[in-house]
């Protein structure tokens, strides 16, 4: 009996019945005192979940028909659900080092806590191979998967189709993306915040927020392409800046966030200070965002 798993299934059963006690637990809590410990049913939960984890990844006598090391994978995911919850992404490190395989649902957690990291392009390769093995039938997965995985596209340069955005209901980030790709700084600000709330409720803003950079090299793109030379005055990236109602951008700030730019790889060139100009590379001086990262 010992050396057998036949009590797995119970254990997934009660495991998610405990996490999901837990969450009532949480909602019911609504003195001062307990909001003070938000969280701390389900940290108990997870300390359970946990304990059962060590019996299942310790188990090295069985057959491997037999073995715990079965039951892995299932608190795996119960875990990352408490983790994500309470936002302690750092607990979930031990978590990947233990397991040799991730499923679908594991390659999603690990993914967003890239993401949440900077870590995109790891972020890139574990949201595209969930979205893609996800099975066609489960739509409201893909379209769970996408929300993390257009925001991470997007950052190294591969913009929605309107098509993949109205097919998942996505269409929140139709105008960031169209933002984006034109360099409108405005239309971005104005976007983000039409949609403010589905973007924080998704865990999404502050990574949209990131675009704003990328909205910024478009846009310089947009002069050096309609200026057609590799001496491009500080002013002109102020005076377009000024016409996306950018509240008190000046030469000195312009020069910072073109800077910035220079130092992350997404231009190519220096800035003479001396005569406010920006001298760009005469060979690719906008590099592709995904040789960037």
């Amino acid at each position: 009996m010992k050396d057998e798993n036949w009590a797995l299934p119970i254990m997934f059963v009660l495991c998610i019945d405990l996490r999901l006690f837990a969450i009532s637990a949480e909602a019911q809590k609504s003195s001062k005192l307990h909001a003070a410990k938000k969280g701390e049913m389900l940290e108990k939960a997870a300390d359970s979940i946990m304990g059962c984890f060590r019996v299942c990844a310790s188990d090295n006598r069985s057959a491997p028909e037999n073995s715990k090391k079965w039951g892995m994978l299932n608190l795996v995911n119960q875990l990352f659900k408490i983790y994500f919850r309470i936002n302690k992404l750092h607990l979930c490190k031990p978590l990947i080092r233990a397991i040799d395989s991730l499923t679908i649902k594991d390659r999603y957690y690990v993914g967003r806590k890239s993401m949440f990291e900077n870590d995109f392009k790891s972020a890139d390769e574990y949201l595209t191979f969930a979205f893609e093995r996800c099975h066609r039938s489960s739509k409201a997965n893909k379209k769970l998967i996408l929300i993390s995985l257009i925001p991470v596209k997007m950052l190294t340069g591969r913009l929605p189709s309107r098509e993949v955005l109205r097919k998942y209901d996505l269409m929140q980030f139709a105008d960031v993306a169209d933002a984006v790709r034109c360099g409108n700084l405005l239309k971005l600000n104005e976007a983000l915040q039409t949609h403010e709330l589905f973007f924080i409720k998704s865990g999404v803003y502050l990574i949209l927020e990131k675009l704003k950079v990328i909205t910024y090299r478009n846009l310089f793109k947009k002069i050096w392409l309609l200026m057609r030379t590799h001496q491009l005055p500080v002013g002109t990236f102020v005076s377009a800046l000024q016409l996306m109602r950018y509240e008190g951008i000046d030469l000195d700030e312009a020069e910072c966030i073109i800077a910035n730019l220079i130092y992350e790889g997404k231009v190519k060139g220096y800035i003479s200070h001396a005569h406010r100009t920006v001298v760009v590379s005469k060979q690719e001086p906008f590099p592709a965002l995904t040789e960037v990262l």
